[in-house]
C-alpha cells in the first residue's frame, strides 16, 4: 500500500512540475500556422504569463490530477502481472510489459487528456476570458458527453493508443538498460541521483520516439473548440498539417516537451524515494529505491511505480 501511495504522490509532484511545459507544448502544437500567436517555446511562456498570469500555465491541471490515481493503479498492476506472466527478465519482456500497461491505461488517459487539452486552449491569449465554455475538467467532459456522446469523450483514442503503447514500452526498456549500465546498488551513495538521471533520460527517449503521433492527437482533441471541426480524421489531420506547415509540424512543441520530460521524472523519483524513506525508515526506504532500479521480474511492483508515473 505504501508503494502505491508513494507512486501516486510522486506522480502528482511530476504533474505539478511538468504541467506548465505541457500547456506550452499544446499551445504550440495546435496554433494556427498562418496566424501564429507564439514565435517559439520561450515566447509562448512569456506570452501566457503576461496575458493570462502564472495560473494560465496551470490551466487543465485538474484533469491529469484526477486521472493520476487510476492510471498509476492500472499501469502498476498490468506491468507487474505482465512481467510475472512472461517469466524471464529480458529487454524484450520489459518492452512488452510496458507496452501492455500503456495500451490498457488509454481508457483513462484519453478522456483525461481531452479535458486537459480543451481547458488549456480555453481563453488563449486573453488576460481574463469574457466567456468560459468550461468551468473545470469534469464540466468539460460532461458537456462533451452531452453534445457528442461516448464517442466525443474518446476523441483521439486511436492516436493515444498508438502513442502510449510503444511509448511505455520504450520507457521501461530504456530505464531498465540505463539502471543496469549505471550499476545502481543499495549501498551506492549516488543511488538516487542515478535513478533520477536514468528516469529523466528514459522519459526523453520515450517522447522522442512517439512525438509526431502526439502532435496529431493534440490537434484532433483541440479540434472543434471554436464550434467548427477542421479535420475529418487522423489521415485528414496529417494531410492538412503537412500541406500547410510541412513536416516540421511534427516537431512543434518538442523543445518544451523535452524540457518537461527530465524534471518531471526527476520530481517523481525524488518524491517516491523521500516518501518511502520517511514512511519506512532510511534503511528500508533506501532498499525500496534500489528495488525500483532492479528488473521487474524480481521487483515488479516497486519498479513499475518508480518508472511509470513520471511518463
Amino acid at each position: 500500500v505504501m508503494d502505491f501511495v508513494a507512486g501516486c504522490i510522486g506522480g502528482a509532484a511530476g504533474v505539478l512540475v511538468g504541467h506548465p511545459f505541457d500547456t506550452v507544448k499544446v499551445r504550440l502544437q495546435v496554433q494556427n500556422a498562418s496566424k501564429p500567436l507564439y514565435r517559439g517555446t520561450f515566447h509562448c511562456f512569456q506570452s501566457i504569463i503576461r496575458q493570462e498570469s502564472m495560473f494560465g500555465l496551470y490551466k487543465g491541471i485538474g484533469s491529469p490530477m484526477m486521472g493520476l490515481t487510476f492510471i498509476n493503479a492500472i499501469v502498476f498492476g498490468v506491468q507487474g502481472n505482465a512481467m510475472r506472466m512472461l517469466g524471464r527478465d529480458t529487454p524484450t519482456n520489459q518492452f512488452l510489459a510496458g507496452a501492455a500497461a500503456g495500451a490498457i491505461q488509454c481508457v483513462i488517459c484519453c478522456p483525461m487528456e481531452l479535458a486537459k487539452t480543451r481547458m488549456q486552449m480555453q481563453g488563449s491569449g486573453e488576460k481574463k476570458s469574457s466567456r468560459k465554455m468550461y468551468k473545470n475538467s469534469v464540466d468539460c467532459l460532461l458537456r462533451i458527453y452531452r453534445r457528442e456522446g461516448v464517442r466525443g469523450i474518446n476523441r483521439g483514442m486511436v492516436t493515444t493508443f498508438v502513442r502510449e503503447t510503444p511509448g511505455f514500452g520504450i520507457y521501461f526498456l530504456a530505464y531498465d538498460v540505463l539502471t543496469r549500465q549505471l550499476g545502481c546498488e543499495p549501498d551506492d551513495r549516488y543511488l538516487i541521483p542515478k535513478l533520477l538521471f536514468a528516469g529523466g533520460l528514459a522519459g526523453m527517449a520515450s517522447w522522442l520516439s512517439t512525438y509526431p503521433v502526439d502532435v496529431i492527437k493534440s490537434r484532433l482533441q483541440a479540434d472543434g473548440v471554436g464550434g467548427v471541426n477542421q479535420y475529418g480524421g487522423i489521415a485528414d489531420c496529417v494531410r492538412q498539417s503537412v500541406r500547410k506547415e510541412g513536416y516540421v509540424v511534427f516537431t512543434r512543441g518538442l523543445t518544451s516537451t523535452l524540457l518537461r520530460a527530465f524534471p518531471v521524472n526527476a520530481a517523481t523519483f525524488a518524491t517516491v524515494a523521500l516518501v518511502l524513506m520517511y514512511a519506512r525508515g532510511p534503511e528500508q526506504g533506501a532498499g525500496d529505491c534500489e528495488a525500483a532500479s532492479q528488473p521487474a521480474g524480481r521487483h515488479p511492483q516497486g519498479q513499475a511505480q518508480a518508472q511509470t508515473s513520471g511518463l
